[in-house]
């Protein structure tokens, strides 16, 4: 006999895959980035930088591939590495201009992108949606996730 809520998982798993693969090829096609690159960019956009740490919990990107992705953006001219003066064990990411030039040119674009896959969706569709969602959530982790934006 199957379990019902294997079918629920695997259409949440589906949609976050079928979002994923749509919206990381309009990211490398329209921006010449990975998906974690832009993730990055994104992220640190008006602002002042943040650390790894920080980046690793507003990110979708594991602490693992933090490191090589920053690494590659750096090369790219995108991305610096400042070290804290009060605490040189702690680095700060920040956008160069040039990464700041590239944040205003590709985030509103992707935006309205991946908005299209709402488009049809009215203020109490996202209400339900993220209501079910944050249920199912807190069932898993025994917490409210964090607001993201």
């Amino acid at each position: 006999m199957t379990e019902r809520y294997l079918r629920s998982i695997r259409l949440l798993a589906e949609c976050y895959h079928a979002f994923g693969r749509q919206s990381g090829a309009n990211i490398r096609s329209r921006t010449g980035l990975t998906p974690s690159q832009f993730d990055i960019v994104a992220t640190l956009g008006n602002t002042d930088g943040m650390t790894f740490k920080e980046l690793g919990e507003k990110t979708l990107i594991t602490k693992g591939t933090l490191t090589g992705v920053v690494d590659r953006l750096q090369e790219k001219d995108l991305v610096v590495r400042v070290t804290q003066q009060e605490d040189r064990r702690s680095t700060i990411v920040k956008l160069t201009k040039k990464g700041e030039a590239e944040f205003k040119r590709v985030f509103a674009p992707q935006i309205a992108f991946g908005k299209q896959a709402f488009a049809h969706y009215a203020d109490k569709d996202f209400d339900a949606l993220e209501q079910e969602l944050t249920r199912l959530y807190r069932n898993l982790t025994g917490n409210d996730p964090k607001p993201r934006y």
